[in-house]
């Protein structure tokens, strides 16, 4: 969170000061106004979480200011100060909206104490609402009209209420984090940690370190012991996403956890037992990566005794409309911006691209075109340069659809090798297509 901000407002300078000397001593962020109408204009300017205002001021006292803060931002906390002839004023006013009052002649640490409560208070609506957002977006990624994707939810569902290792496979940015967490609130395991480790991220020992854990002393750096993801996730659900690019050692020591349900943090032998979920997910040819040695038979046996394919993007067209819905108004809401009208040119391009990115991709280009949105109309001249080609409202000339998908293909293939360095071996993985596939593909179109 942002730092804590507060409004000071009184009519005498000496006690403008005072509190903000106590406040900004305690790390809060102040600024000052010294009557109710500066207040007012200052809260129109600028956020604040709390405004501490003296009871009694000439022109607009600290009652009226309450009422009118209440008008314009009722969930603004109001703090009064005041002496000891107002308190019965003062509690007057709390019936019409105020959080407290504090007495001028009391120690300010009582002061400190009502205004830790809010902000302790603000934090955790703001925790609450951040596990809201995402519990409402991940409902709404799983909305569906595809039959093979509602066959999936529905297998997904049943499978939440087993103890079964689930292993969900599907293209990069379909939403296979968003399934794991579904499978895993579908469970009886809701109220254990979801925790999440993307096996890819991390060189061999430390994911080792990551998934397991180490003692104190266990190898150079290790200052202090550490609790690893499994026992972080004893309870509840471990996602170990890119399970695909896990090193064959760590798939060994992984296998003996799934058979034995024990782990041993690195530097003891001490076996600690676990009870907990694992779902795997991958966008990587598992049983391709059996047969070249990289992957263990026995392991990829061991993680899918339910297996979750998701469908690309392209492949469920009747959702299209239902995400974008989705995201348009999900990016206008967190971005702050008014969306009016979406030219004719956006609509069809949004309905008819591939999204070889699928719902990662869509999210992406959806943000592009709001935060470029002018006089709140979303435009087609603010779509990415390299998917224009797909749009189809003004042609000049009707070209073979061969050309059109060799210009596409060419345009992709050179936009890959960019993102992977020029790197043929990692370009062609990511395509998932062999190393002689790219390379002809890069001879036929004369890519340099």
């Amino acid at each position: 969170m942002r730092k804590f901000k507060i409004l000071i407002v009184d009519d005498e300078e000496a006690y403008q000061d005072v509190f903000k000397m106590i406040l900004e001593e305690k790390g809060y962020d102040t600024d000052v106004a010294d009557s109710g109408f500066e207040a007012l204009k200052k809260l129109e300017k600028d956020s604040f979480d709390v405004v501490l205002t003296d009871l009694m001021m000439e022109g607009m006292n600290g009652t009226v200011l309450l009422e009118k803060i209440k008008e314009k931002y009722p969930e603004l906390a109001v703090i009064l100060v005041t002496g000891y002839a107002s308190v019965e004023s003062a509690v007057s006013a709390m019936k019409k909206g105020a959080f407290s009052y504090f007495i001028k002649s009391h120690d300010p640490e009582t002061l400190l104490i009502e205004i830790e409560k809010l902000r302790k208070l603000y934090r955790l609506e703001n925790d609450n609402k951040i596990f809201r957002n995402n519990q409402m977006s991940g409902n709404c990624l799983l909305r569906t009209n595809n039959n093979r994707f509602q066959k999936l939810l529905d297998i997904a569902k049943k499978a939440a209420n087993s103890h079964v290792n689930i292993l969900i496979m599907g293209e990069s940015g379909v939403g296979k984090e968003v399934l794991a967490r579904y499978i895993h609130q579908c469970s009886n395991r809701k109220d254990g940690h979801f925790v999440a480790v993307n096996c890819q991220a991390l060189s061999e020992g430390l994911l080792e370190s990551e998934l397991f854990g180490h003692e104190k002393g266990a190898f150079t750096g290790a200052i202090e012991r550490r609790i690893g993801r499994f026992e972080e996730a004893h309870g509840g659900t471990l996602f170990l996403d890119e399970i695909g690019e896990m090193p064959i050692s760590t798939q060994v020591k992984l296998l003996r956890t799934l058979e034995t349900k024990c782990i041993e943090r690195i530097g003891s032998n001490k076996a600690i037992q676990v009870d907990l979920r694992v779902i795997s997910a991958t966008n990587r040819d598992i049983p391709m990566a059996v047969a070249k040695g990289v992957f263990r038979e026995d392991l990829f046996y061991r993680i899918n005794t339910i297996l979750l394919e998701i469908p690309p993007l392209r492949q469920r067209r009747e959702d299209l409309s239902i995400l974008i819905d989705f995201f348009f108004e999900k990016s206008k809401n967190d971005l702050k911006k008014r969306i009016v009208k979406i030219e004719k040119g956006v609509t069809d391009f949004l309905l008819s691209y591939d999204y070889p990115g699928n719902v990662r991709e869509m999210k992406n280009i959806v943000e592009r075109l709001v935060v470029l949105s002018e006089n709140g109309i979303i435009r087609t001249r603010d779509l990415p340069e390299n998917r224009r080609v797909y749009l189809c409202d003004e042609l000049e000339d009707i070209r073979p659809l061969k050309e059109i998908k060799k210009e596409v293909e060419a345009r992709y293939i050179e936009k890959a090798l960019e993102k992977c360095d020029k790197n043929i071996t990692e370009t062609a993985r990511q395509l998932q297509i062999s190393r002689r596939q790219l390379f002809n593909k890069i001879v036929e179109y004369e890519l340099k």
